[in-house]
């Protein structure tokens, strides 16, 4: 019995060690992994950190396959997008000669008919010209070789100096002067020499297409009724065909002529209602940018600004071109707080003056409501006052 016993204890013991011997190698494999883990974690951070890295930054890094896949797409589709622009257009063209025009001239009144005619030309005119003129103009780069100009920097991808309000296009891999932004529309950068081409295309084509849209109303409601006519026509016919017998005759049907002349209405009341609600928004919101004397770069560039600066409490909430003293007590002066403005906005009406280009009452017929090929003020290099500014200030600089 003793032996056994002694025997079942000394089995007991050597179960006890190897069993703490495997634990202590389970901890000591653990603290290991540990250990590898704190210090991938920490040469991580070492070789990654920076002070200046945000959620934006994370968030633009993680697009960044995103970004340079829409880039190279717009590159290549831009002469599809050119082309479906001059289609299109070229078919609405085609069915108010075609349908429209003839039935204008037998119904209407004869100013009616000069009206639709004077009018119609002259916004077709604008538009051709300065769709033309977007897509063949430069928006401006700036020269690669050293220059004398002052607050400039050095763009990172061109290596070249970056005058202000300049920036790069990573789908024409250039800086451009002024930028506003790229349009596939136009397969070009909208930029210094270029920009009032661009908004006055978008304001004229928005203009016709609310101008097709408002003449055609009558004619679209006629055309849409007639096509569900055609529709339930052509049901009777075949339910006719099917029971037809030698005392009964199909319903008589619609010539092609004009199934294609109400389908052609339809097609054009749609597509000019549709683009004017979409370019009607774009020239709005382009309209509002121009009264303040921003890009869309700009306005992202100036809103960003804004909001670190009162962060910091060196400028006030209010949107206003002035400072003024504050008081919490009548006796006790609150600091002085400026108001965040825009270097390059002269005011509503001088900004609309300078981007138009309007130096002289004259050139709102000849630069404005005609077709005029003038360049914009500047050279897009330096920004000095414009002369046909009314308050005239110091110019202001870009940092």
């Amino acid at each position: 019995m003793r032996s056994r016993q002694r025997m079942f204890a000394a089995v007991m013991r050597l179960l006890l060690k190897c069993l703490r011997l495997g634990r202590r190698r389970r901890f000591r494999l653990l603290r290991q992994l540990e250990q590898l883990w704190h210090y991938g974690h920490l040469c991580l951070r070492s070789l990654l950190y920076n002070s200046f890295t945000n959620g934006d930054v994370v968030l633009d890094s993680l697009f960044e396959p995103v970004y340079w896949l829409v880039d190279h797409v717009t590159r290549w589709f831009g002469v599809v997008f050119v082309a479906l622009v001059i289609g299109l257009t070229s078919s609405i063209v085609a069915i108010v000669y075609i349908c429209l025009l003839p039935l204008i001239l037998q119904t209407y009144t004869p100013a009616w008919i000069c009206w639709h005619l004077a009018y119609g030309h002259w916004n077709l005119i604008m538009i051709v010209f300065h769709y033309y003129m977007a897509i063949t103009t430069s928006p401006g780069h700036p020269p690669q070789a050293k220059n004398d100009l002052t607050g400039v920097s050095i763009c990172r991808k061109c290596i070249a100096p970056k005058p202000a309000r300049t920036h790069h296009c990573s789908i024409c891999n250039r800086c451009v002067l002024k930028m506003d932004h790229h349009c596939p529309w136009l397969n070009n950068c909208v930029g210094h020499y270029n920009h009032r081409y661009f908004f006055s295309f978008c304001l004229f084509m928005t203009m016709g297409c609310i101008y097709c849209s408002v003449s055609g109303w009558d004619m679209f409601r006629d055309a849409y009724a007639a096509i569900e006519r055609m529709k339930l026509l052509e049901k009777e016919r075949l339910q006719v065909a099917a029971n037809q017998t030698y005392y009964q005759t199909p319903p008589p049907t619609f010539t092609f002529r004009q199934r294609a002349f109400h389908k052609s209405v339809v097609y054009l009341w749609v597509l000019c209602s549709s683009v004017a609600l979409a370019l009607g928004a774009l020239t709005l919101w382009h309209a509002a940018l121009i009264t303040r004397g921003e890009t869309s770069i700009e306005r992202h560039i100036n809103r960003k600004e804004r909001q670190r600066l009162q962060k910091k409490g060196k400028v006030s909430r209010a949107h206003g071109t002035g400072a003024g003293w504050g008081r919490a007590r009548r006796d006790v002066p609150l600091p002085v707080l400026q108001v965040f403005r825009n270097p390059y906005s002269y005011g509503s009406w001088d900004n609309w003056k300078v981007f138009l280009g309007v130096d002289v009452p004259r050139h709102w017929l000849t630069r404005v409501l005609l077709p005029s090929p003038h360049l914009p003020h500047g050279t897009g290099l330096s920004w000095d006052l414009p002369p046909c500014v009314t308050d005239q200030r110091a110019p202001l600089l870009a940092i």
